[in-house]
């Protein structure tokens, strides 16, 4: 009898679970950005809302929250009711601020993984007043003019600070560094000449690199990226440097597994159209998918590698 009060039990809630999968979303559902618009993660999270707001016949409502290199915007999606409504849309520097940041939870276990959109490299990029034309430059310059340079990130402790540390810690200088809220709010201070270097999200750095309002000197990948095939890998300069940003969605913990398995599903589906996957191509990014476990192990060994970094390094997030 037990036995079937727990199989019936065991079916019920599959059979609830499986209907609610079909008829999310009823509404409007919300997409956190832990950025300012114009960075990365927001230029991501655009394209692949809007494609599953026509796909799903309800509005994926981009909502950004930038500050504390996205810590802001984590802990708003993570105390979020776990429904579906809300998720958040977030690049590698969920790894690197869950590694360096002392929060009030803990975001590996408070935000779960869902899907991957893309990978793309960072990108080393410089006024173009600085005298620098490779990252071999740049090293033999900061070096000749210890703590006068100026960097820019996305916020104490994120991904495009870890990144740029990094670089520091392994070519042995001394840099000041100004942190921002995204990067499309650090690009004009860039531009302006307000601090000179970055180490910068492709998506967001490339629409200015491009048009010769800045330099870039090199990829963070440990090779030279596809689409970039005449800048060279910091690597090449610096060997074994390297730092890439995985862009992906996440469910605050506790959101039925039926749902995180249809959005996985329908950003799979969104992956394999022509349209979107050329525009994140044309971006520099390359078009990713896959399961929510393959997804939640990148998160995990980027989670690692910082921690690791931080550590070894000795590194002080102020």
């Amino acid at each position: 009898m037990n036995r079937l009060i727990t199989c019936l039990v065991v079916c019920a809630t599959a059979l609830a679970s499986s209907a609610m999968a079909q008829t999310w979303p009823a509404k409007s559902v919300r997409v956190i950005v832990p950025f300012a618009p114009g960075g990365g993660a927001d230029l991501t999270a655009r394209p692949v809302s809007q494609k599953l707001s026509e796909a799903l016949g309800q509005q994926f409502v981009v909502d950004n929250r930038g500050g504390a290199g996205g810590a802001i915007g984590m802990e708003l999606a993570a105390k979020s009711p776990p429904d579906g409504y809300t998720l958040m849309s977030m690049s590698g520097s969920f790894s690197a601020t869950a590694a360096t940041h002392k929060l009030p939870y803990d975001p590996l276990d408070a935000l779960i993984p869902v899907v991957e959109i893309g990978y793309a490299p960072n990108v080393l990029i410089v006024h173009p007043s600085v005298p620098a034309k490779t990252p071999k430059d740049l090293i033999a310059l900061v070096r000749a003019n210890p703590g006068k340079l100026v960097y820019a990130s996305t916020g104490i402790g994120g991904l495009t600070h870890m990144s740029t540390e990094l670089f520091a810690v392994m070519a042995g200088l001394k840099m000041i560094h100004v942190p921002y809220k995204s990067t499309g709010v650090a690009m004009p201070e860039i531009m302006a000449g307000q601090t000179q270097l970055m180490v910068a999200g492709m998506l967001g750095a490339q629409p200015f690199f491009s048009n010769g309002r800045l330099r870039a000197l090199g990829v963070t990948t440990a090779k030279r990226w596809p689409s970039l095939p005449n800048l060279p890998a910091i690597a090449e300069s610096l060997p074994g440097y390297e730092s890439g940003t995985y862009y992906g969605m996440f469910f605050p913990k506790g959101t039925p597994q039926a749902i995180i398995s249809r959005l996985n599903a329908e950003v799979n589906k969104i992956m394999q159209d022509g349209g979107i996957k050329n525009t994140l191509e044309a971006q520099g990014m390359a078009a990713s998918g896959g399961t929510a476990a393959a997804f939640a192990g990148r998160v995990k060994k980027e989670y690692d590698d910082w921690v690791r970094v931080v550590r070894e390094a000795k590194l002080k997030i102020e």
